[in-house]
């Protein structure tokens, strides 16, 4: 029985180091500063603030890889859930979104927030200062419901 779970051990030990050679591709794509969030709303402080402590590695292009990163196979988990996040919302492309995706996107991001769908309970455990305090997602709903009236109002004005 020990020989056996001497060879199991042995046998992870190599898989392991072996799967230390598949690496996802985790360069950052380019940041076109005129498309952003910041350049294209009016983003105040505060809001920009908990956006980038709780939503920006995974909702940017400007991704902040963790140590942890460099470890299969929690690269594949973390680069996959980025891809999906950017996929899903990236405020590093905002300006290129129609004023009806927009608007669809601040309903969620509010929803998301208030339900704490958002920041995923996963990132959370690791990411403790990214949780929202009540207080931070009034804050961040307060906003949305304001960009969204402002989207409203500009498309009436056309």
């Amino acid at each position: 029985m020990k020989r056996v779970l001497k060879i199991i051990v042995v046998v992870l030990f190599v898989a392991f180091i072996v799967v230390q050679f598949i690496r996802p591709d985790m360069t950052n794509p380019p940041v076109v500063p005129e498309q952003t969030l910041e350049a294209s709303t009016q983003l105040p402080e505060n809001v920009k603030t908990i956006l980038s402590r709780s939503c920006a590695d995974c909702h940017t292009n400007s991704t902040v890889y963790p140590w942890y990163a460099q470890i299969s196979p929690f690269s594949w988990f973390l680069a996959e859930h980025i891809k999906d996040g950017r996929r899903e919302l990236n405020f590093s492309e905002w300006a290129s979104f129609e004023n009806r995706r927009k608007k669809r996107k601040l309903e969620e991001i509010c929803e998301q927030v208030e339900t704490r769908e958002m920041p995923l309970p996963s990132y959370l455990w690791i990411h403790w200062d990214a949780k929202m305090s009540d207080e931070e997602i009034r804050i961040v709903c307060d906003w949305t419901k304001t960009e969204i009236n402002k989207l409203s109002a500009n498309a009436e004005n056309k």
